[in-house]
């Protein structure tokens, strides 16, 4: 679980083209002040360290920067924060360093690569990618090194981008980076698809280029080849959220806090422009329906990966409704045979290939329709 403590909700310095947030904007749903208190006190009932989130959060002025992260340390003992990076000044990194914050940088590619990461203009995107790519620097100077979150789309992983990508990432290794995750494009926008989204084709030949980039690499690594061997070797009670049968309204991975201390879920599932209030308690019918929905109707029945994949993303679902699978569906299954068929020819033996697999879909059906959800690792103990 993490504490997502957003001040001023979706407020952004950027405007992203295929934001998942941009439905929130549109609708008008964007915060321009916060209590600071009020926020206190729901981090604490929520009882964990936060990472301030946005939009973006470096929106918010240094003195409550200072004085949420002080607050932070004192009570948890650490910090974080996701942001775009363009903002990040020296200041910053001071209380970065000061407060033990870790950072994470939304980032897509140098140069020319991260245009989608839109502000209005050419020119003043590109200033913006380079504020960005100066705060890296400026961050792993100060040896606060931040982590990445890099989404894939056509400007970025193909053909020469994806070249010119490869050599980007080797850098950052050379420099001191050490954990980039990887999104697949999402976008409730038919038309932001067509125009930047990869293929399903596209985006497993890009996955696999980074995989066999990730070989030559000295310590950098991409966090989804690691997630789907733990995921077929049923040890995954560290992999992501999307990855771990999230019901949309309740989100159990992510808890949101926004400015005035109401409690959120993960905007990944806000697809109407509505930041939904949080559900008192989680159900899992998605699942179950899941597993038992043809995949011609938009479920996952025979799947033999259904059990490590869930249908993914609840965020991510076909047609923005969460009772389908992941639109991602091809690529995804693609991505667990090609792993599948590394694991074997190492001589291992995935869970996909194992007697007691429809065993443990039968103990995970059982768990989520008595409102329960264990972990792969569980039902095999």
């Amino acid at each position: 679980m993490s504490i997502e403590l957003r001040p001023l909700g979706v407020a952004c310095n950027l405007g992203c083209l295929y934001c998942y947030q941009n439905p929130q904007r549109q609708a008008g749903n964007v915060a321009r002040e916060y209590d600071i208190e009020a926020m206190k006190r729901a981090v604490e009932a929520e009882g964990g360290a936060f990472t301030l989130f946005g939009g973006e959060p470096l929106l918010v002025p240094l003195d409550d920067l200072e004085t949420l992260w002080s607050w932070g340390l004192e009570k948890f003992g650490r910090n974080g924060i996701q942001t775009n990076g363009a903002l990040i000044t020296a200041a910053h990194i001071d209380l970065f360093r000061r407060f033990k914050v870790s950072v994470g940088i939304s980032i897509d590619g140098p140069e020319a690569l991260n245009d989608v990461r839109w502000m209005g203009t050419l020119e003043r995107t590109r200033e913006a990618t380079q504020r960005t790519e100066r705060a890296i620097e400026m961050l792993i100077e100060a040896k606060v090194i931040p982590s990445l979150i890099v989404t894939l789309h056509r400007h970025n992983a193909t053909g020469e981008a994806l070249d010119t990508m490869c050599d980007w990432l080797r850098r950052l290794d050379a420099a001191g980076i050490r954990n980039v995750r990887l999104h697949l494009l999402e976008s409730e926008s038919a038309a932001v698809r067509q125009r930047h989204a990869l293929t399903a084709e596209e985006n497993v030949r890009a996955l696999l280029a980074f995989a066999s980039l990730e070989r030559e690499l000295v310590a950098l690594r991409f966090d989804i080849f690691r997630e789907l061997e733990q995921l077929l070797n049923g040890r995954d009670e560290a992999v992501s959220c999307v990855w771990r049968a999230c019901d949309p309204y309740t989100t159990s991975a992510v808890r949101g806090v926004e400015g005035h201390g109401r409690q959120s879920n993960c905007g990944r599932t806000n697809k109407d422009g509505i930041d939904f209030v949080k559900s008192a308690r989680p159900s899992y019918e998605r699942y179950v329906a899941l597993y038992r929905a043809s995949q011609e109707s938009g479920g996952c029945a025979g799947c033999r990966f259904f059990l490590m994949c869930k249908g993914q993303c609840p965020g991510t679902a076909i047609d923005g409704d969460w009772r389908n699978r992941t639109e991602h569906c091809e690529t995804w299954m693609r991505m667990f045979e090609e792993v599948e068929s590394a694991m074997l020819a190492r001589g291992e033996r995935p869970l996909t290939r194992r007697d007691e697999l429809h065993e443990l879909e039968l103990r995970a059906i059982e768990a989520w329709s008595s409102g329960r959800n264990p972990s792969i690792a569980e039902l095999l103990a």
